[in-house]
């Protein structure tokens, strides 16, 4: 039951390294020696790369000074792409926060020749634009703001007479790219796609002309979406307590002083001439890299980058000199407001990148909590002495910091939790910690990376993020080693010289956050979109043909195989082509619906040992031999799971076998679990995210016979059994089963589980599985109060019972009308008109067959915005535009998407496993493939007429009661206004 530490995770999805044992001979060592090495291609571009670095990385600086990553990954013929620039929040002027990320929405928007019909035209009233925003910056009147206002918002109109907008999407999309998007930080501004790896050549001709060039059409919609954006922040209240902490750290120093989303007042005054000045220092050649990492050819990809990018024109760059901050000699208190459950952060601020901080915090962060043998680990959340609590370092160009959270048990105070925490940081800095615990770590860390630089898009974040904190890769690649060298001492002497009364604590609590930002309505008046004209660019993009790439299907039938161990269970098995790296599933198909006692049993299971280890004796056992294992339940399915190295498998399933034969209950351990299942509860009832796509989800659904309403009151809990509960996990194995195994040496693996696994000779069937009735929709409105700045509304259809035929139809519409930033919705509610920040629509497949499909629709927008958005969005639902263009640009699309697709390695038995809950035996990408290729416009407009036109929607809303316009909700259906408890059925 090792459970994943997220940011560990993150911060380790950015350094991957890859190196032996430390107990190595003269001549191993030799051999695993780090060094920088330069050569020179054919066509004479010279490289660096780093002697026995498992990345295989070349590092190539063109003339121009651009830094361009590349690295070959063959298993499914994309290519993750980054563009990265040194350029965030850290060096916006101080009169213009937020300018940075603003300039990233921007830079979407098009070039002079991107997104134009007539150029000309369009930048005479683009220059008028930007002269009237830099008279509404100037105007202190608000009256005259607000007249200059409507100025921009009519000459703006005039604008995008002559614009159109998309271009840029509807092009990468053409390319068959996906994860289109771009994030803004401190340091750095980076572009995001995945690309087939056969149009990598007009992507990078595309790329380098979109940096080659801003220009700031469609300027105000923009604006109000990123505004919008800005209100999802005041929405969230981790991002509250993650802005007070940086503030309490850096009272000087942007990282605290300057938020990426920028103030309010900085938002609505903005100037384009400083974004433009912005672009033009930040944006060049020596301030940027280019990674691509997939399937790719060094030595032409590298010709190709040279050919457009190489051709921008090179300028020295200085960032400013950001401030210093003084030694933090006392704690410092902040307090954070919002509906969310309570918690508390303890920070303590380090040196950055590059630092001896950085390994020695990398360590003690480990030894303290690792998601298994933490002192953190076991001593707090084992024990159930809190509700959880955690702990990640981060490091940044300038500085870094090592952030200790923790959420109370029911009745304790965040005090409690605080001196709880740093009675953890006590022991570190005293050395009660076991010796082996440092090998152990770094071995940790060794397994997660081989995980990691598997996946192309962890490995390509990991290249940008070495350049945006100018990082030499060997010294990435040599990070572990380094780490290898401290010792138990060194690592307690650190800890006793940085962990003080030198944090900054920050209090999340519950209570009404009075530093909120009410924004009214401006009354943008809907810009042209012209999603039936183009640019003589898009036109020629569009003819240029690329390489053909054929799909490749898969037989599933030859591709997982079947052995069966010696008391007839079946083990199906894929092999690991790249790694010594196994997964062993033992995968019983009954969850909760069977079995409501099921979940609870697995979850208990978590704080017990048995009659030979505690509890926490157990974890750290599984920890030494680097095995992680976990036990899960749904609502139909079980998982008994081991993994990690193959050599270690024996002893992993004969610890798993143990623990599952001889585990034992403890009466404390229960009563402690009931309370915390109780805090839990109370926690998801301050969760907006939960109450909507959970609660009302399943009300809708369902109603009040839902699967979610379906658990235990606390006084049942309470009457349950420990001794009970530890034999419905025992009787687990009395039941039929299957076994998936993925590595290498199956064999081996048979082996273990003919010795181990041992099992009655007659299994059991499984019990009935409970049904949940879905409910007719329409002519509803559900509704749950909860404080917040913006609103936001599900709409949802039941359809027809699942129809394999539909699929490629299905695929096509969401495609044209509902997903991704070229899509129908996204251009009519957020482009058009500004209505929205998040506003999308998709026909959603049920994942097995005799289960309904439905259609739905998600706004998160201003609640003083939402009857206009909800207008928008039914008559897109009623109406569906029809573009002949934009429609051919989705089929295409979709179809290079299927060509590009590779399902690999133990994705290839999980993706069945999905397929037979349908029903469908074979891969049916295939079906899907084929029935794109024939559909026409008007085959859409079929399905859209049949399946979602007309419908009758269900529609659940969150929001603040006082904010929400409840006459425009009743013209949409009757209003029942919920109790969380009620919808949670939560008692």
């Amino acid at each position: 039951m090792n459970k994943l530490k997220p940011l560990f995770l993150f911060l380790f999805a950015t350094t991957f390294l890859f190196l032996g044992s430390c107990k190595q001979g003269k001549k191993s060592q030799e051999a695993t020696k780090v060094v920088t090495e330069k050569h020179t291609d054919k066509a004479g571009f010279t490289y660096e790369t780093v002697s026995n670095d498992p990345t295989g990385l070349r590092l190539y600086t063109l003339e121009n000074g651009l830094k361009v990553y590349l690295s070959k990954n063959t298993d499914e013929p994309k290519i993750q792409t980054f563009v990265a620039v040194r350029a965030g929040s850290n060096y916006d002027p101080q009169e213009a926060t937020g300018l940075a990320h603003y300039l990233e929405h921007m830079v979407f928007k098009g070039t002079s020749e991107i997104g134009t019909i007539d150029w000309e035209k369009e930048k005479e009233f683009l220059k008028q634009i930007s002269d009237l925003y830099e008279a509404h910056k100037a105007e202190n009147d608000p009256e005259k703001k607000k007249e200059i206002y409507r100025k921009i918002d009519e000459i703006s109109l005039e604008a995008s007479n002559y614009s159109v907008a998309n271009e840029y999407d509807k092009m990468v999309q053409s390319l068959g790219a996906t994860g289109t998007n771009a994030h803004t930080w401190f340091e750095e501004t980076v572009y995001k796609n995945k690309i087939p790896a056969n149009e990598l050549n007009k992507w990078l001709k595309l790329e380098s002309d979109r940096f080659g060039e801003l220009t700031l059409r469609l300027f105000h919609t923009e604006l109000e979406a990123v505004f919008e954006e800005f209100n999802r922040g005041q929405d969230n209240d981790f991002r509250k307590v993650y802005a007070a902490m940086l503030d309490g750290l850096f009272p000087q120093h942007p990282y605290g002083q300057q938020t990426t989303i920028g103030t309010a007042e900085h938002l609505k005054n903005p100037s384009m001439v400083a974004i433009h000045e912005y672009f033009d220092k930040y944006y060049v050649p020596s301030n940027m890299a280019v990674v691509l990492v997939g399937d790719l050819d060094f030595d032409a990809t590298i010709t190709e980058v040279n050919k457009t990018f190489g051709k921008l024109e090179n300028k020295e760059v200085v960032h400013p000199k950001l401030p210093k901050e003084a030694p933090i000699t006392s704690p410092i208190v902040k307090e954070v407001y919002g509906p969310t459950a309570e918690n508390i952060s303890i920070t303590f601020r380090s040196g950055g990148v590059n630092t001896t901080d950085e390994k020695f915090v990398t360590l003690c962060d480990m030894i303290l909590t690792n998601g298994t043998a933490g002192l953190i680990d076991l001593n707090l959340n084992q024990k159930q002495l809190v509700q959880n609590a955690g702990s990640s370092p981060m490091f940044l160009n300038d500085y870094g910091f090592h952030n200790f959270s923790g959420t109370p048990k029911a009745g304790q105070s965040l005090d409690e939790v605080k001196e709880l925490i740093l009675a953890q940081i006590e022991k570190l800095k005293k050395g009660e910690f076991d010796e082996w615990m440092l090998e152990a770590v770094i071995n940790d860390m060794k397994l997660s990376q081989t995980r990691q630089y598997e996946n192309s898009s962890a490995l390509a974040s990991a290249y940008y993020n070495a350049f945006i904190h100018h990082e030499d890769w060997q010294d990435k690649v040599n990070f572990l080693e380094e780490l290898r060298k401290i010792s138990k001492k060194e690592l307690v002497e650190f800890a006793n010289n940085f962990y003080k009364d030198n944090y900054v604590v920050v209090y999340k609590r519950q209570g009404e956050d009075e530093t909120i930002v009410k924004v009214e309505n401006p009354g943008i008046t809907p810009v042209n979109l012209n999603r039936d004209k183009k640019s003589e660019y898009l036109a020629n993009f569009t003819a240029k043909e690329s390489p053909a790439l054929a799909p490749q299907f898969i037989d599933y039938k030859k591709a997982i195989k079947t052995k069966n161990l010696t008391n007839g269970v079946e083990v199906s098995y894929v092999n690991n082509p790249n790694n010594d790296l196994f997964e062993l599933n033992f995968i019983f198909d009954m969850g909760d619906k069977h079995n409501k006692d099921l979940g609870l049993a697995v979850n208990y299971s978590e704080y017990l040992g048995t009659d030979k280890y505690t509890a926490e004796e157990l974890k750290k056992e599984f920890y030494k031999l680097g095995i992680e294992y976990n036990v899960g339940t749904g609502e139909d399915k079980t998982y008994v799971s081991i993994s990690g190295l193959k050599e270690n498998l024996p002893k992993g399933l004969a610890l798993l076998e143990h623990f599952w034969d001889n585990v034992t209950p403890d009466g404390e351990a229960y009563a402690k679990y009931v309370e915390s299942i109780q805090k839990s509860r109370q926690d998801t009832k301050t969760n907006k995210g939960a109450i909507l796509w959970s609660g009302l989800m399943n009300y809708g659904q369902y109603g009040e016979n839902s699967p979610l309403r379906n658990n235990y009151s606390t006084e049942a809990l309470q009457a349950k059994k420990p001794a009970d509960l530890v034999n419905t996990l025992k009787k687990l194995k009395n039941y039929k089963q299957r076994i998936f195994y993925y590595g290498k040496d199956v064999e081996t693996a048979i082996t273990a589980l003919n010795k181990e696994h041992k099992l009655p000779e007659q299994l059991q069937e499984y019990p009935e599985a409970k049904n949940y009735t879905e409910l007719e929709t329409g002519n509803k409105v559900y509704f749950v109060n909860y404080d917040m700045v913006q609103a936001e509304m599900l709409f949802l259809a039941k359809g027809d019972l699942f129809d394999a035929d539909k699929m490629a139809a299905s695929t096509l519409f969401n495609a044209y009308f509902g997903s991704g930033l070229s899509s129908i919705v996204f251009q009519e509610i957020r482009e058009s008109k500004s209505l929205a920040y998040s506003a999308f629509s998709a026909y959603a497949n049920a994942a097995e067959k005799e289960k309904s499909n439905y259609i739905y629709a998600y706004i998160g927008t201003q609640a003083n915005k939402m009857p206009q958005a909800v207008d928008a969005m039914l008559g897109l639902m009623n109406d569906m535009p029809e573009a002949e263009e934009q429609f051919n640009a989705a089929k295409e699309a979709a179809l290079k998407k299927i060509a590009a697709q590779r399902i690999t390695k133990s994705n290839i038995f999980w993706s069945y496993e999905r397929l037979k809950k349908q029903g469908i035996e074979n891969d049916n990408r295939k079906a899907i493939y084929e029935g794109i290729q024939k559909m026409e416009l008007e085959d859409l407009h079929q399905f859209f007429n049949e399946n979602i036109k007309g419908e009758e929607y269900t529609i659940m809303v969150i929001g603040n009661e006082k904010e929400i316009n409840f006459k425009a909700l009743e013209k949409l259906g009757t209003i029942e206004k919920l109790k969380v408890d009620y919808l949670f059925n939560f008692k």
